[in-house]
């Protein structure tokens, strides 16, 4: 009989839940919902407060619905996974909380995840073949990070991010050049029909494999107030802007391919949801590593890719007790610093 894992996400913004069933280390998604708060772009970001109370508001359908698209009773479920962090302080708790007593009534296991770990397991959710070693990029809107993945569970981080994530300069300069939030798709949409006429700095470019893109959103704002018609330059600004960023990605992943010798990268995160982004590295790494990426649904913030990473801790015997606390800076499990690990001879 297929085992069943329940999972739920609410870290920020989207409320999830998803069923996988299956056996061993294969499972497959019966289903994912994914609800959207729309009341964030109103204020051109997410609100906290608000961001909880839609989640207290929409959990419980939201499950309910994924369930019965899994055509799977609660009675069913055998395990429950669920966002422990990091994120939204209150947002987790909602999530938490919900799963806790959801175990306890059932009497079924608990498994609490890290946000991060869920975005790499999402590619494994569509190629189950997946599997490491393998360099991973994950960009979202809270995090830039660059793994070297010798095994699912042990990591080891190449560079990060020293001030705004990548997903948080396309917000900020989407909402320089009135584009609204969230930022990415806008922005993406409008560079296709510019140009890259602002040659702004590619930061850190060829300095190890940390990023800063503060400097580059400082640039953007500079080159705004400098220009006399925002509304005719606002594709090139956009083609500029994504140019830049997409050109760190895409070199650093690529440099760290060249250094560790694997045959795979892993995309993950919101933003690897830029189609321009996944072609450049594509091409970039092409003789080299074929590249890994989710289907944009399972890129954004859901509860497949938590589930996943659940029952990979679940089938590891790693599950929670009733401590469980949601942690928006939860440290990532088998997570180490240091130099690339040297390919084997």
């Amino acid at each position: 009989m297929a085992d069943v894992v329940l999972g739920i996400e609410t870290s920020c913004d989207e409320t999830s839940a998803a069923v996988l069933a299956g056996e061993g280390d294969r499972p497959e998604l019966a289903s994912l919902v994914i609800l959207s708060q729309d009341v964030h772009q109103v204020f051109g970001g997410v609100v906290p407060e608000l961001a909880s109370r839609a989640h207290l508001r929409a959990l419980d359908p939201v499950v309910g619905r994924a369930l019965d698209e899994a055509g799977v009773p609660l009675s069913a479920v055998d395990a429950i996974a669920v966002t422990q962090g990091p994120g939204l302080v209150g947002a987790l708790l909602v999530g938490v909380c919900y799963a806790k007593a959801l175990a306890a009534g059932l009497a079924k296991p608990l498994v609490g995840v890290h946000h991060l770990e869920g975005h790499l397991f999402a590619p494994a959710l569509e190629d189950p073949d997946l599997e490491p070693p393998f360099v991973a990029l994950i960009v979202s809107g809270g995090h830039t990070l660059l793994l070297d993945v010798q095994a699912w569970g042990r990591y080891r981080i190449l560079g990060e991010t020293r001030d705004d994530a990548a997903g948080e300069a396309f917000d900020k300069v989407a909402a320089l050049l009135g584009l609204g939030y969230p930022g990415g798709p806008p922005i993406e949409g409008l560079a296709a029909l510019g140009r890259d006429r602002f040659k702004f700095p590619r930061p850190m470019l060829h300095d190890g494999f940390d990023f800063s893109f503060s400097g580059l959103k400082t640039a953007v704002l500079h080159a705004v107030r400098a220009s006399a018609d925002v509304a005719a330059d606002r594709p090139d600004l956009a083609r500029s802007f994504q140019d830049a960023a997409i050109d760190v990605l895409v070199e650093k992943t690529a440099r760290a391919v060249e250094q560790t010798d694997h045959s795979i990268v892993v995309l993950g995160g919101g933003v690897a949801c830029n189609k321009t982004l996944a072609a450049r590295l594509a091409e970039r790494v092409r003789g080299m590593a074929r590249v890994a990426v989710a289907r944009p649904r399972l890129n954004l913030d859901n509860a497949a890719m938590i589930a996943r990473a659940g029952w990979f801790r679940w089938q590891r015997g790693e599950v929670a007790d009733h401590y469980l606390d949601a942690d928006p800076s939860l440290p990532w499990p088998g997570l180490e610093r240091g130099p690339i690990s040297q390919p084997a001879p």
